[in-house]
Formats: C-alpha cells, sequence, structure tokens
C-alpha cells in the first residue's frame, strides 16, 4: 500500500549503511521522516537502492532512543537524568581527574565509521590535542586497516582504484571474500548486470552464497576454500601465472620495480605453491585453481573487489598484498574496467580510515612521528602534539587489565558487542574509572560507562561521508537532533570544557580544516559539493573535481612505480582438533546492518530476527541435530546459543553466522588472534563444536539421576 503522507518538505542526503554511499531523498511531513526515495542522480547508486536505505530509517524515533544526558558515579548505580551543561562538565572533570591521577596516556577516544567525516576527524583532534596523546582508534581499523596497509605497500594508496561504474567496462570479475548481493546489494545488482551482459564471473569464498549463484547469475569459478587458506590460493593463483607466462611484462617494465617483480616470480613459482600442492590444503580441486588464474589473467580487463573475508584474518595485510600483486603482474590498473577495490561495509569506512582515526597517522595516512607533519597540525591547532605513536583499542584493553588505562571517550561504537573475545572486553571494561559514551541508544558498552551523552542520527546533522569508492558525499540535517545538538557540537562543547577552544559555526568549517591539513581533501568542500554533487579523492590542482580512476601514469609511491611484496603463507594458529572440530566464520545479511543498532529497530527486523546458525546437513545429522532446534556452539574462548539452520550455502566442516543481534554474543566465541600488521580481528576462522542444547540437558539429567541412585544405594 502507497503512503498516503504527502511531504511538504525533502532534503538530498546519503544513506547511512554500508560503504556504496547511495544518494536518497529524504521526504519529511511537519518535521518527520515518511520516506526516503533513491535519488537518481546519486553517482553511487543512480536511483536504485536496497532494502536498508529504503525502509530502515524509523530508528532514530525509537522508544529506547536516549534524548537527555545521563551519569552515574559507578556502574552499579543507576543513571541519572542531567542537563547537557552538567554532564559535559561531569564529563570533562572526570577525564582529567583519571589523567591526574594515572598519567596523560592513561584515556583515550574511539570514533566510529557511522558518523560523518567532520565528526571523525574532530574525534581524532580531541584525542590529540586535549587529551594529549595518540591513544585513537575507529571500527575502520577492525575491518579494513589491513587495506590500507598492504595497497599502500604494493600500490601507495590503501583505497579503491576506481569508480563503481567502471565495473561495467570489465570482462572478468574476481569477488574475493564479499557477498556484494547482501552486503553491498546496490553495487551487487550492478555486477550481476555486467555478469549478464556477457562478463566472467570468479567468487574465492566458503560459502555458496547468491553471489556465486542466483537468478540469471552463475560464477564461472567458485574457490569455495577452507576458512584461512586465502593467501595460499591467492599464492597459487600467481604461480600459475608465473609458471604460464600469463603476466603482462611490458606494464610491469613500464610500471612497476623490476628487480622486486623477478624476486616475487621466484617466490611464487615454486613448487610449494602449485595447485597440487595448495588444492588439497585449501579443500579445492587444482584445475578450478589454474582455470581461475587463466580467466582473470587473460582479462582483457579484470577488476578485483574483495571485503572481510580478506581482510579479517592474522594474515589479512598478506592477502590484500597477494591482491595487489596480482593486479601489478597482469597489468590490470590504471584504466576503466579493471583495478583492486575494497568493499567497504560501514557508510564511512574510507573516512574513519583517511582522517586519523588511528594511533600512528594523522590524516592522509602521514605519520605522527614526521617532525614536518605533525609541526602542520601543531601550527594549525596551537598545541603540542605527542610524537609517539598511541593505542589501538585491544592494547586499551590488555593496558586497562594491566592497571595503566583508565579512561575512554567513545562516539558512535559498541565495542563490547562488535570486538572479539567478547569476556575479555568486558573484564577491561569493569577497569575503567571514567567511560564516556556519545551514541543514540543504550548499549552493550554502555552498561560499562559512567556518562552518557544522546547522539544525533546521520539524519539529524550536516557532514560528508566517504564511500568505498572514495567518493564523498554530503550528509544534509534532514530533522531537527532529538537531544538538541549534532554529534560535531557535542564533541566541541566537550573540548571546550576540558579548555580547549574550538569554534566552529557549521560543519563546513571542519571540513575546511580537513582540506587544509590533508592533501588528498584539498579541494574538497561544501561549496564544492553543492555544485557538483559529490567529488572522489585525491581533489587538489591536479584534479579541481576529483579523480574517478587512480594509477593512470603513475603510483603514489616516491619512486612512482608498484611493487611486489612477498606474501608466504602462515597457518593461522587457530586450528581444528577433536575438541573443536568444526570452522566458523561470520559475515552479514541483506536486511540488517551491522550490529544491528539501527536495522534492529525497524520492520526490517521481521526478516531477519534472530542469528541463526547455518550447518551443513551431514555436520547436523551426525551431531542428532534437527533444522532449527538450539544448538550451544563452544570455542576456545566461551561458548553462546543459537537456532540451527541446515544449509547448502557451507560445506561440511564449516558453519556461518550473523552478528547483528546482541542476544547471541557471538563474539564471546571469536578468538583475540589478529592480523600481524594492524591488529584487524581474525573474526572468519573460529574453530568450534556445535553440540544439540536439548542434548546437553539430557545428559545433565541422567547424570544427575545417577548421582541420585548412588545416593539412594
Amino acid at each position: 500500500m502507497a503512503n498516503p503522507i504527502i511531504p511538504d518538505k525533502s532534503v538530498v542526503t546519503t544513506c547511512a549503511y554500508c560503504g556504496v554511499g547511495c544518494g536518497f531523498k529524504a521526504e519529511t511531513h511537519q518535521g518527520r521522516l515518511v520516506r526516503m526515495t533513491p535519488w537518481k542522480e546519486g553517482k553511487a547508486n543512480h536511483g536504485h537502492s536496497c532494502i536498508k536505505g529504503r525502509f530502515a530509517f524509523d530508528y532514530y524515533i525509537s522508544d529506547d532512543r536516549v534524548t537527555t544526558p545521563l551519569i552515574r558515579a559507578s556502574i552499579d548505580d543507576p543513571w541519572t537524568l542531567v542537563s547537557w551543561e552538567k554532564a559535559i562538565q561531569h564529563a570533562a572533570s572526570e577525564l582529567r581527574r583519571v589523567q591526574a591521577k594515572y598519567g596523560t596516556k592513561s584515556v583515550g577516544a574511539i570514533s566510529s565509521s557511522r558518523c560523518t567525516n567532520e565528526e571523525i576527524f574532530l574525534v581524532q583532534k580531541f584525542a590529540r590535542a586535549v587529551l594529549g596523546n595518540n591513544n585513537i582508534d575507529n571500527c575502520a581499523r577492525i575491518c579494513h586497516s589491513p587495506t590500507q596497509f598492504g595497497l599502500s605497500a604494493t600500490v601507495g594508496w590503501g583505497a579503491a582504484s576506481q569508480h563503481f561504474d567502471s565495473i561495467l567496462q570489465a570482462d572478468v570479475i574476481m569477488i574475493v571474500g564479499a557477498n556484494p548481493t547482501e552486503g553491498h546489494p546496490v553495487f551487487g545488482s550492478l555486477m550481476k548486470r555486467r555478469v549478464r551482459q556477457g562478463a566472467k564471473l570468479i567468487v574465492i569464498d566458503p560459502r555458496r552464497t547468491e553471489t556465486v549463484e542466483s537468478a540469471h547469475i552463475k560464477a564461472d569459478v567458485h574457490l569455495s576454500l577452507r576458512p584461512g587458506t586465502n593467501v595460499a590460493v591467492l599464492d597459487s593463483i600467481a604461480h600459475v601465472i608465473v609458471r604460464e607466462k600469463l603476466y603482462n611484462e611490458a606494464f610491469v617494465r613500464a610500471r612497476c620495480e623490476w628487480d622486486e617483480f623477478e624476486r616475487w616470480t621466484e617466490f611464487v613459482s615454486s613448487d610449494r605453491y602449485a595447485p597440487e600442492v595448495i588444492g588439497p590444503t585449501a579443500g579445492l580441486d587444482p584445475e578450478l585453481i589454474r582455470k581461475a588464474a587463466r580467466l582473470y589473467a587473460s582479462g582483457p580487463n579484470s577488476a578485483i573487489y574483495y571485503g572481510l573475508g580478506v581482510t579479517e584474518h592474522s594474515q589479512g595485510s598478506t592477502g590484500v598484498m597477494c591482491l595487489g600483486n596480482l593486479s601489478l603482474a597482469c597489468g590490470m590498473l590504471g584504466r576503466e574496467g579493471v583495478g583492486v577495490n575494497p568493499l567497504r561495509g560501514q557508510g564511512n569506512v574510507q573516512g574513519g580510515s583517511c582522517l586519523g582515526s588511528w594511533p600512528h597517522v594523522f590524516s592522509g595516512y602521514r605519520f605522527v612521528t614526521d617532525d614536518e607533519v605533525r609541526g602542520s597540525f601543531e601550527k594549525d591547532w596551537g598545541v603540542t602534539l605527542d610524537a609517539e605513536p598511541g593505542l589501538r583499542l585491544p592494547n586499551m584493553f590488555d593496558a586497562a587489565l594491566a592497571g595503566n588505562f583508565r579512561g575512554m571517550f567513545i562516539m558512535g561504537e559498541d565495542p563490547v558487542q562488535s570486538d572479539p573475545n567478547q569476556n575479555h572486553i568486558i573484564e577491561a571494561m569493569r577497569q575503567m574509572e571514567c567511560v564516556v559514551i556519545q551514541d543514540l541508544f543504550l548499549n552493550e558498552t554502555s552498561k560499562y560507562a559512567h556518562v552518557f551523552l544522546p547522539g544525533s542520527s546521520s539524519l539529524e546533522k550536516d557532514g560528508t561521508f566517504t564511500s568505498a569508492e572514495r567518493r564523498v558525499n554530503r550528509v544534509r540535517k534532514v530533522v531537527e537532533p532529538l537531544a538538541g545538538y549534532q554529534d560535531w557540537e557535542i564533541v566541541v562543547m566537550l573540548m571546550n570544557a576540558m579548555g580547549y577552544l574550538a569554534t566552529y559555526d557549521h560543519a563546513g568549517q571542519i571540513l575546511d580544516e580537513i582540506a587544509r591539513l590533508s592533501p588528498a581533501y584539498k579541494g574538497i568542500s561544501f561549496e564544492l559539493l553543492e555544485r557538483i554533487g559529490s567529488a572522489q579523492w585525491p581533489c587538489d590542482e591536479a584534479a579541481p573535481e576529483g579523480t574517478e580512476v587512480l594509477h593512470r601514469e603513475k603510483f603514489p609511491r616516491a619512486n612512482g612505480r608498484g611493487t611486489f611484496m612477498l606474501t608466504e603463507y602462515v597457518p593461522t594458529a587457530e586450528r581444528t582438533n577433536d575438541t573443536f572440530p568444526l570452522l566458523l566464520t561470520t559475515g552479514r545479511i541483506l536486511t540488517q546492518y551491522n550490529v544491528g543498532t539501527q536495522t534492529r529497530r525497524t520492520q526490517n527486523n521481521r526478516w531477519h530476527s534472530e542469528d541463526v546458525l547455518e550447518i551443513s546437513a551431514h555436520d547436523a545429522h551426525i551431531r542428532g541435530i534437527r533444522d532449527g532446534e538450539r544448538v550451544k556452539v563452544s570455542s576456545r574462548f566461551g561458548c553462546t546459543e543459537l537456532k540451527a539452520k541446515f544449509s547448502e550455502r557451507v560445506g561440511s566442516g564449516i558453519v556461518y553466522t550473523t552478528f547483528h543481534h546482541a542476544e547471541t554474543r557471538i563474539n564471546v566465541v571469536t578468538s583475540d588472534l589478529s592480523d600481524w600488521a594492524t591488529n584487524c580481528p581474525e573474526y572468519k576462522v573460529t574453530a568450534v563444536e556445535v553440540v544439540k542444547v536439548a542434548s546437553e540437558q539430557t545428559a545433565k539429567r541422567a547424570a544427575k539421576k545417577k548421582r541420585e541412585h548412588v545416593v539412594t544405594a
């Protein structure tokens, strides 16, 4: 049934869900949002949308939305409603008290990729200029920091080399560790369109997702590899390309470091990476590895798109380097229809990466240890900045347990639900003396907070997002903030209360500051975006309206050349055994978003009201599990319960679930292993056992009866 309410106002803004960055006309009636209409001028979506962006918008008026600040002395006390002035002053005095007692570096800050570029930039400025240290992190590190590390090492920039529409020029599409049909559905639709037109499709994924096969679409090659073997398989693909001389020698000689290429070819051509060796390790037919290699190398235009199934591994950075190596070796960079492109899971993960929210870099990925770079920020901000890299979030938790870290400011994140090894995190949070949370709703992390500052949704603020294609889009205020302030205004109030004078009249002035201090954003402003709609960085004198395709003539490395990294396969330490014989991997579903903070409070919950465990019928039957029964999932780190669902999408030995519902507590189970270079958690490989809950209860009853029998006898 059509919506009978006739809107009286519309505002063009950007969807805050996945990293595609769809444009919408947000239509309101008497100040309330009533409809989200896909914007035909949106350069990422061209008038298309998914079920989240189109319908999951009324979370902002959910009954449990917090609109008044809260404080309490202890996490065991009830919350007390207070004024904004009192909450801000209390938060500021408590953070200063902790620093006076434990030292300047005893506190830190966390920003969110659900927030705007301007807010992310302000939070890292708050950590550095106000708290006086580099203890700053962002969920972008938890999902895509290996992208920055791996692509920077090979091609120079840790971002997508193409715009989304470039896929329409691709002859071969390789999807690695991603399921765009569900995770990035508007882009997934564009991909399917190109496949229907004749492009070949390679999918590397443990699961047989809808990206592998759906209506009118079927992958030419599906490498359903064993979780944790990405690097081995990608090195084996490279082995075939080198042994069969399928690489583009002219491109490599002209644009890459030839000596490094020769070292790399010697490395991957080793017999230990032959498909006949790697195939059994990864659970694959060696001929399928050869077919994938030949398809990708033949092109003539081959494009790679990848997701968290590459990055969230102990060898996440190595896996990304593998993709960079392949694209360079085959000359698949610098023109339409090719490239290496990360599919970012949240609306502003790219902005979370670009704008200095990691402890070792300022905005633009420039090191805090660089005197000249640090000096430019000191001059602009009027303070002396710490030259020592700070703590990542896992290090903050470890330091809390060691007694050295006692305070946090968290904007828009719920690490207790979203980060791995939940029991470890909860123990660390209990050690904190001052946790300040700025969010829309009380969440799992707020159970351990002392101050709660009501945040604003993306519908209630002005700013920008940077999408997965490096596109900077405007976010425009559709409705007034329910709690009275936009998120960036709250951070400014806290900065001022802590003694640092910050004055901004509107969010556009923060973007101007970003442009002053961040070379790739140099030409981006509200004025430019109002005039041309959006712009892909780098946007500067050489490209005043942005850059759609990177690496056309040279690579952004010191010598302008791409290089090759040696990517030795090192098996994960998370192994199966007789106690934990199955491998658990995790991911997203079409109707829900991330940890469900927004979508669970909308009608989308009808389609996915709980997380379920996908398990093969074979693995279920040998455990006496029936379809739909509750099961206990146990690992070396913890256990949880959820409903089993028989699935042909997972093979024997592999189980899968999503992480959208807090009640599932799936991160109680996940390991604390992480990427060797960036600490990105290894969510995608956890050894587990699955047992029928009823069977466990039956066993307990039997044991009880046995004890009673012994006592009676």
